[in-house]
């Protein structure tokens, strides 16, 4: 699994976010190549409606955490992604 931090713009206005802003988003895959990892990414922030997508940082989770009950039962994003392969958060800044 990784995680990313990345930007997006938003291509229509949605609930608190105008056309054009920047958004950022903690975003979860669960995939074991970090190319493909990347490409799900952006194709899932694409799919919610946000363009120029830009990944900030990634990061490798270990799969001795993603298999650790008491590690998934804290960390409810990580859980989303297990069990359906992503989960995409707004970065509250």
């Amino acid at each position: 699994m990784y995680i990313f931090s990345a930007n997006g713009r938003a291509k229509k206005a949605f609930d608190d976010i105008k056309e054009g802003q920047m958004v950022p988003f903690i975003v979860y895959i669960n995939f074991k190549d970090l190319f493909g990892a990347e490409h799900l990414c952006k194709l899932y922030l694409m799919r919610a409606g946000f363009t120029e997508i830009d990944i900030e940082n990634r990061k490798l989770v270990p799969s001795n955490l993603t298999g650790d009950p008491r590690v998934v039962a804290a960390d409810k994003a990580m859980a989303e992604a297990l069990k359906d392969g992503y989960m995409i958060q707004m970065f509250d800044e």
